[in-house]
């Protein structure tokens, strides 16, 4: 007798409903470990990497930029992704070399069927004003999709940070996509600033937080407040369930929990949320694939939701929604997501 496989049949459906959808990604250092560095970077903070990041950005091409976008939405769309956003680095290291190789690969993604989005990566922060003059001119170009932020790399002005990106946001007709709360830790309150910053700057529906592993870190009264300023914010999620796996352990007292976005408690309280693949073969994440059903068997497990009907909407439809690209349509064109 022919037994019943829950796991085959959530990716029928996956595939059914028109492919995985990578929400968030980093393409354009995908591919970049080496034998070297998995043994004398993998193991650095993640503000080590940071700087470790950028010897490779002075040193490649934009040819080498290319090669790794290319590459990586060839092995995305041969492992059942149709739709993918990626993050690209754009600051005074790398200068614009990145963003138009990413601008380079739209045409070789639109060749193999895979509706590919570009967000911008500041890894130098955007309060200084030479830093910002890069991002300026990202957004210029026309290649941008998405802005993308990442409040904790101006430590101290986040809140600054996050103005400045809602400002551009506003002038450029862009959604923005948001790192916050990564280091697990309840000392990190990201999600709540920025479900404050958004409905200050009026931008409701159009901001996505990413990772937000930290809010699994506080205690229940808190996560429900912020959950219910998140509805009012209108704020989606994208969750990258292996990034942050690895998790380190401290010593620091918290609720128990797993490393990773409070998926179950989010979709609970009507929160959109998204995956995403996160780093490829890199010095963040030098094991990871980018497979995506990878992605979504470590999200069940690990938050223990196992309904197949959420499972779907959150592989496909929601990523579809957080990048824009959702037929029934955002903001920016006068329907609401929800």
């Amino acid at each position: 007798m022919k037994h019943y496989d829950p796991w085959r049949n959530l990716i029928n459906r996956i595939e059914n409903g028109g492919g995985f959808v990578n929400a968030h990604a980093h393409f354009d250092r995908a591919y970049t470990v080496t034998e070297e560095n998995l043994k004398n970077v993998v193991y650095d903070h993640l503000y080590h990497k940071w700087l470790y990041v950028d010897q490779y950005k002075e040193s490649a091409t934009m040819n080498d930029y290319c090669k790794n976008i290319q590459t990586a939405l060839f092995d995305q769309r041969g492992m059942g992704t149709t739709a993918c956003a990626s993050f690209v680095d754009v600051d005074s290291i790398v200068g614009l070399k990145a963003l138009r190789a990413a601008g380079l690969a739209k045409e070789y993604a639109t060749g193999i069927d895979i509706d590919f989005k570009i967000a911008t990566q500041t890894l130098k922060g955007v309060v200084s004003p030479y830093e910002r003059i890069y991002l300026d001119m990202a957004l210029d170009t026309g290649l941008v999709d998405i802005i993308g932020s990442l409040p904790g790399v101006d430590k101290g002005l986040e809140g600054n940070h996050l103005d400045i990106i809602f400002e551009l946001a506003k002038r450029y007709k862009k959604r923005v996509h948001v790192h916050v709360d990564q280091l697990n830790s309840s000392t990190e309150k990201e999600t709540e600033l920025l479900a404050r910053k958004t409905m200050q700057h009026g931008y409701e529906e159009m901001v996505t937080a990413i990772h937000s592993i930290s809010l699994a870190a506080h205690p229940s009264h808190y996560r429900k407040e912020v959950y219910k300023m998140s509805r009012d914010a209108g704020l989606s999620f994208i969750t990258c369930p292996t990034a942050w796996i690895d998790s380190r352990r401290t010593e620091v007292m918290s609720p128990t929990h797993n490393a990773i976005t409070p998926v179950d408690e989010l979709v609970s309280h009507d929160l959109i949320v998204a995956i995403g693949s996160d780093n490829i073969h890199d010095v963040y994440k030098p094991y990871s694939t980018g497979d995506m059903s990878t992605e979504l068997k470590f999200l069940l497990e690990a938050t223990h939701l196992y309904d197949p009907d959420i499972l779907v909407k959150i592989a496909t439809e929601n990523g579809r929604k957080v990048m824009g690209s959702y037929v029934g349509g955002d903001r920016l064109s006068g329907d609401n997501q929800r």
